[in-house]
């Protein structure tokens, strides 16, 4: 397997809301909001969470899976082996100053299924200008929700 540097790749600072995939991955990429909608099924959820300094929000978010989003930046590990998959980890960047961590197994239809989203609309409205948000409509509490999403790190769990 071709390992890739862990350093962030720059982002175009002219196309807002631009973030950046890379990582152990072959096929870096740099999207936007507007790539989200157009390249891949948008998904709705409807979540109440906790925010600790806000009390409980109710909002509707709309975008593609990030599993999905992650798969075409084609991890490098071989998608027919469940272990090789489970070692993968995405760590998540946002303008927000948050960063949230999600194990590949965790998004993976064939382990925890979750339906992690990368919002491309927040109550109907469009986040062009301020990004995308991951959304983990699962949570109770708002803590891995990252707002303005900068950058996601894709790979794997060294144990050496």
């Amino acid at each position: 397997m071709t390992r890739h540097s862990a350093a962030a790749p720059r982002t175009n600072p002219v196309r807002t809301g631009a973030f950046s995939v890379w990582g152990d991955v072959a096929r870096p990429a740099t999207l936007t909001v507007a790539d989200l909608r157009q390249g891949w099924e948008q998904h709705r959820a409807e979540v109440v969470f906790d925010c600790a300094t806000a009390g409980p929000q109710h909002h509707t978010f709309t975008g593609p899976l990030l599993r999905e989003v992650a798969a075409g930046t084609r991890p490098d590990f071989d998608p027919g082996r469940r272990k090789e998959r489970s070692r993968f980890l995405l760590a998540v960047s946002g303008g927000d100053g948050h960063h949230a961590v999600l194990s590949w197994a965790e998004i993976d239809a064939d382990f925890g299924d979750a339906p992690v989203l990368l919002a491309t609309r927040m109550d109907g409205e469009a986040l062009d200008e301020t990004g995308a948000q991951l959304v983990v409509p699962s949570d109770r509490c708002g803590a891995r929700y990252v707002s303005a999403v900068t950058g996601i790190w894709i790979g794997s769990c060294r144990t050496s």
